[in-house]
């Protein structure tokens, strides 16, 4: 492989002959010389070709968004993007574009974004956007600082499969798939292997992976398949103990994020997080007026009433709400011993969104069953899953952690799709 240098670094080659790669972003002909601004994954240099070269010729017939290598002579230029250009010795066309873009990568100023659904039909020519690319940059950085955390502190990353013999969670948001002489669904979670792995005694597990829910939803945060993190982990007392655990994961992600980006519009959040019971939650929503459709959970609109409410009294933009009723929390959730009308269940909201679901889990298969029959499941369809809790396990806990709902609402995107490589909902299976 030929060494190049990327634009970020071509300061440091100022008076030197180097090579480049990237997109021919933008060609501006002129009678006299050819300014040429290339885009790779770092940023943009502008390229300069002069009329009697043999390279004039070439670049004047370059399409816009064609793959090209570039060699020349870095030299230091006040008025050219970044300080620096290069004067162009020559150019290979490694891949050339089409001449006309099916969307623009390039947005005029003033200028609105094409609609969603186009953009996705081209993702790939979408997400050569640097603000696009940009997501995923942090995104990355994120999960950097939740695996440092992860890893400093003992915990196993687990993989886990897609393929299971019964769902994964209560309800019917399930895909069923054929599979050979059976059925077979798409995980809804790695609930049970998380679990399973901690009977096998690793106490910490980590995992990121995707997530199937048949949701027929079409909000602005839902999707049919995204990427999950999960962790569990063993000998825990109450659910407050991966609250504290989580609140230090996060602090971490947003460290992670603005020692790379330090212009992300985040600040890294103190612990504790504010904690709200569903029954204080109700009440702070009563006095501000806010509509309650349903008891025992909260609406979009009141997440974003309790958030507002979070943040103006507390200064914080996170906030969980403990103890669900048994009604909203699943058959393997541990109920209070005081109160086995409230499960050890909380959720994370940040700015207004469910970004986190995480519970003490019931260890003792006697009760697992008892719930299990109480939310009407199948014992057959659970047996190995039960199993797992009948020759030992320690009392343990964990959380489903959604990335793409983070992301979304750290960087202010509208919508959870942005923040997801390729989209899949009820729509959308392509590209």
């Amino acid at each position: 492989m030929k060494i190049f240098t990327h634009t970020k670094d071509v300061a440091q080659k100022s008076g030197k002959e180097t090579l480049v790669n990237g997109f021919v972003q933008t060609l501006r002909i002129q009678s006299k010389v050819i300014f040429l601004i290339l885009r790779d994954t770092t940023g943009t240099l502008q390229c300069v070709i002069e009329r009697g070269t043999d390279v004039f010729k070439i670049a004047s017939e370059i399409s816009i968004e064609s793959v090209v290598s570039i060699s020349g002579l870095v030299k230091k230029q006040d008025t050219a993007p970044g300080g620096f250009e290069i004067l162009v010795r020559g150019i290979e066309v490694l891949s050339r574009s089409r001449p006309e873009i099916p969307i623009p990568v390039v947005t005029l100023k003033g200028g609105e974004e094409t609609d969603a659904p186009i953009r996705y039909d081209y993702r790939w020519i979408d997400l050569r956007k640097p603000e696009k690319a940009k997501i995923f940059k942090i995104w990355t950085e994120f999960e950097r600082g939740f695996r440092d955390y992860w890893l400093k502190n003992n915990f196993i990353q687990i993989y886990t499969p897609s393929f299971m013999s019964a769902p994964s969670e209560s309800g019917s948001d399930v895909f069923e798939v054929d599979y050979f002489d059976r059925k077979a669904y798409l995980a809804q979670s790695p609930q049970f292997y998380k679990q399973m792995a901690i009977a096998a005694g690793f106490e910490r597990v980590f995992m990121a992976g995707p997530v199937f829910r048949a949701e027929p939803s079409f909000t602005t945060r839902h999707l049919t398949e995204f990427t999950g993190w999960d962790f569990e982990v063993a000998f825990i007392e109450s659910h407050h103990d991966l609250m504290d655990l989580e609140e230090d994961m996060v602090i971490s992600g947003f460290a992670a994020v603005l020692k790379s980006y330090p212009d992300t519009p985040i600040t890294i959040p103190k612990k504790p997080f504010p904690r709200l019971s569903m029954i204080e939650v109700k009440k702070v929503l009563k006095s501000r007026s806010v509509a309650s459709p349903e008891e025992n959970d909260l609406s979009p609109e009141e997440e974003r009433a309790i958030s507002d409410h979070i943040r103006t009294s507390t200064n914080h933009e996170f906030v969980f709400i403990t103890d669900y009723h048994k009604s909203k929390s699943a058959f393997y959730h541990m109920r209070h011993e005081d109160d086995d009308i409230y499960s050890k269940r909380a959720d994370l909201i940040y700015r207004g969104v469910e970004v986190t679901t995480l519970a003490q889990r019931e260890h003792r298969p006697e009760i697992l069953e008892k719930q299990a029959k109480e939310k009407r499941l199948d014992l057959n369809q659970l047996k190995d899953y039960i199993d797992f809790f009948r020759y030992g396990c320690p009392p343990h806990g964990g959380a489903g952690i959604g990335p793409g709902r983070f992301i979304m609402k750290m960087l202010n995107l509208e919508n959870v799709r942005e923040a997801t490589f390729l989209p899949r909902d009820v729509k959308r299976l392509n590209p």
